[in-house]
């Protein structure tokens, strides 16, 4: 009978991954609660009814929860076999809430005009803070996965060049 040989793929996929379905889930959450919930400047759909609005708010919710649950699950395997990378995670979590956040802040509001962050006021604050934020978010964690992109576990030894 031969000896198989298994190689275990590189981590840093996996733990970019999770941080970034993580982060994706982490603004939505956040974008829903302050926002829509306790704010309430607006709903998810506001180019309807308020009761389209909430409806529209749900649907948004449950994907955000769905989000950070899948986050959360490669992050529970990561620790269970040893292979999470802290700084590479924390670099796809705010990977994934910048670009949430730019994407509902350029893509959502200006290009689809789902809904915008306010209304009856001028935008063009609104709009540079939250485009701002997003694009520093984005920098932050990008410069994580860049200075990552070579990382293993501790007390582990990469048996492939996966990356």
């Amino acid at each position: 009978m031969a000896m198989q040989h298994h190689t275990r793929r590189s981590p840093r996929p996996r733990n970019l991954v999770s941080g970034l379905l993580f982060g994706i889930g982490l603004a939505a959450f956040m974008d829903e609660v302050v926002f829509h919930q306790l704010l309430q400047w607006h709903h998810f759909y506001d180019r309807s009814t308020t009761s389209v609005g909430l409806f529209s708010d749900g649907l948004f919710h449950a994907f955000g929860w769905f989000a950070v649950v899948a986050g959360l699950f490669l992050f529970a395997d990561l620790r269970r076999w040893n292979q999470l990378l802290w700084p590479r995670w924390i670099g796809g979590v705010l990977l994934g809430a910048g670009a949430f956040q730019l994407y509902d802040g350029t893509v959502q509001h200006k290009l689809m005009g789902l809904h915008q962050i306010r209304y009856e006021v001028d935008l063009l604050a609104y709009d540079t803070v939250w485009n701002s934020v997003a694009v520093l978010l984005i920098v932050a964690g990008a410069w994580l996965t860049y200075r990552t992109r070579a990382a293993v576990p501790p007390g582990t030894a990469e048996t492939t060049a996966d990356a």
